[in-house]
């Protein structure tokens, strides 16, 4: 007879607590699993490498041990001091004890900078032309202080870790890269230069190969770039100028340590102003 408190078809109370049980035990291996599954997401996501970075370890780019590369001069020939990589923010400052008898001159550009394609087109080809000679060094800093210029395509620190991959695989073609990326320099205020055309100005000034490709598409060192342009603008020159002084823009020229205050168009100014600091 069935029991009028018991509702039709419900199992008897000892069938009911077992299947509670049961599924009570299937939730608890579920949620076990599913643990086991997100810890094996995260911990795989943290092993990825970021998208910036590549299969190079280096730091920062090898002879730019200064935050710039330093170019020298012998017999007609241009080539970069070779200094190891360091470790992001160890800054090792030129000697420039060892150049007493020439002419230092050290910039600071960022390859966006049409004001920077003034002095550059301008006194470019007389500068290099002194240190070729040997009665020059020419010390280039390239930072990025213009990427909200380029609408979003981060071109000036693009651009800017191009020339640090060039200084790392190819120093001796810095300067040629220097002049061929601001022959090519996109306008202000546009989309600038894809990484392929980067490229294809590295091509023409003659750099290229497989490690440049690798380096300038995956930006290995974008953390540098970001690195030394926060120091340099938010320092006073403190190794290169003669009377530190707080970051204006760019270009920031120094002969021998004085700062350059001249026209940029004017190459009778700045050659007149490296005359006067060569004689003391």
């Amino acid at each position: 007879m069935t029991d009028p408190l018991d509702p039709i078809g419900e199992p008897p109370a000892t069938e009911s607590h077992s299947w509670r049980h049961l599924l009570q035990g299937l939730l608890v291996l579920l949620l076990v699993a599913a643990v086991i599954v997100v810890t094996l997401v995260v911990v795989t996501h943290r092993d990825l490498p970021p998208k910036h970075s590549t299969e190079s370890s280096t730091p920062t780019p090898k002879n730019m041990a200064s935050d710039g590369v330093l170019l020298e001069g012998k017999n007609g020939q241009i080539f970069a001091k070779r200094t190891p990589a360091v470790a992001i923010g160890s800054v090792t400052p030129t000697d420039t004890s060892a150049h007493s008898d020439t002419i230092n001159i050290v910039e600071y550009i960022d390859f966006q900078c049409p004001y920077c394609l003034q002095f550059e087109q301008t006194n470019l080809s007389a500068t290099a032309a002194l240190v070729a000679s040997g009665k020059a060094t020419l010390e280039i800093h390239p930072i990025a202080i213009l990427d909200r210029s380029s609408q979003g395509t981060r071109y000036s620190s693009r651009a800017d870790n191009a020339a640090a991959c060039v200084a790392n695989f190819s120093p001796d073609a810095f300067l040629n890269v220097t002049s061929a990326l601001f022959q090519y320099q996109p306008a202000e205020g546009s989309s600038g230069l894809t990484n392929a055309t980067l490229l294809t100005v590295l091509g023409k000034a003659g750099v290229s190969g497989t490690e440049i490709t690798r380096c300038v598409d995956n930006e290995t060192f974008r953390d540098w770039v970001s690195a030394t342009t926060k120091a340099e603008t938010d320092g006073t020159f403190e190794h290169v100028a003669a009377t530190p002084t707080q970051f204006q823009g760019t270009p920031t020229v120094f002969v021998n340590g004085v700062q350059y205050p001249g026209s940029l168009t004017d190459a009778a100014e700045f050659e007149d102003f490296v005359a006067a600091q060569a004689a003391g």
